[in-house]
């Protein structure tokens, strides 16, 4: 991560777009969260500039080698092409495509969009639950016979699965593939404790933590 877009910062994005919410939520899995992640609420111009560039930093950073950002359909669209852009600015140009959720039967029919789906593929996508859209994104692109490499999202919840395991490192096993991760759930307290009229907050994030998260 760059200074441009340091950790730290990247979480004051989230929470002033709105994206990282705090307070009492239920999830899919009915268990009760203190905080709630919906990348979905960037939402203008300039919003959609700053994840491109802390997604673009994030791939920089990593050196994973690729040749076309893939975005599951559909949150995985506007991130893909965001980076797209970001990249562009920094000189790197690759390829962009995503996947319609329902094949085309008319024009150029099918289920992909975009850029040729061949090479390294690398997808970007928002945060990991059950990894669905990942994996179907996947099976799309093992079809095209291109590679996979690798993962991008912007927050790793780093919570056990039933599996014992967190569902990064298990979709890192899977895939073998590296996932790359812009902020973690230790980030979000690590950022919290600078805030001092967050320090309710603070203590729930770090009891939930304890309870359901991988610490290391």
């Amino acid at each position: 991560m760059t200074a441009m877009t340091s950790t730290a910062s990247f979480i004051e994005f989230l929470v002033g777009q709105g994206v990282l919410k705090f307070g009492d939520f239920t999830l899919n899995s009915g268990r009760k969260s203190p905080y709630f992640f919906n990348l979905g609420s960037v939402d203008d111009g300039p919003g959609l500039l700053t994840l491109g560039r802390a997604y673009a930093d994030a791939i920089v950073a990593s050196k994973v080698e690729f040749d076309v950002l893939f975005g599951p359909a559909y949150k995985g669209i506007p991130i893909a092409v965001a980076t797209g852009l970001a990249l562009a600015e920094r000189g790197i140009n690759v390829g962009v495509a995503y996947n319609r959720k329902e094949p085309k039967d008319h024009g150029e029919g099918g289920n992909l969009v975009g850029a040729p789906v061949k090479g390294r593929i690398l997808l970007v996508d928002d945060v990991l639950t059950s990894g669905k859209a990942i994996r179907t994104a996947v099976d799309l692109i093992k079809v095209e016979e291109a590679e996979i490499a690798g993962v991008v999202i912007a927050l790793d919840r780093a919570e056990f699965g039933p599996s014992g395991e967190t569902a990064v490192d298990t979709l890192s096993a899977e895939l073998a593939a590296p996932m790359i991760t812009i902020a973690g759930v230790a980030d979000v307290i690590n950022f919290l404790q600078g805030q001092d009229d967050m320090q309710s907050v603070l203590q729930s994030m770090r009891e939930y933590q304890q309870a359901y998260c991988k610490l290391a």
